[in-house]
């Protein structure tokens, strides 16, 4: 997904709302406790699977709509909650990669960036 298609989803998801008169609902602590909800609602799919059983639910067309449905969802109220806080989901999540990159390494791998300071302060 594009940076232009996340913000057409976010335009249509509050154009969605400020059709219905939801604007007034959509607070950060609302939006996130609807995110919660949702998350849950996807777990509940899963609840009692198996490994093997939760690798295959996309296999069952009732279970793989239902899982659709609520990732749909959750990204939906992320979308809405990102928005409504000014947040540019995909830089937040890039940026956060590049945190966890530096914070969990390749065991055994050296750091490019290490190396290449370590020579120019040669």
């Amino acid at each position: 997904m594009t940076e232009l298609d996340v913000r057409a989803l976010q335009r249509r998801l509050a154009a969605f709302a400020a059709a219905r008169d939801w604007e007034q609902y959509h607070t950060p602590k609302n939006l996130a406790a609807a995110l919660s909800v949702e998350a849950s609602e996807l777990v509940e799919v899963f609840q009692w699977l198996t490994p093997e059983e939760s690798a295959r639910v996309m296999e069952r067309p009732e279970t793989a709509h239902r899982v659709a449905d609520e990732v749909a969802d959750v990204l939906a109220y992320l979308l809405q909650f990102c928005e409504v806080l000014g947040i540019d989901p995909l830089t937040a999540l890039s940026e956060k990669i590049d945190r966890n990159e530096s914070r969990f390494p390749v065991p055994g791998r050296q750091d490019p960036s290490e190396s290449s300071n370590r020579h120019s302060s040669e």
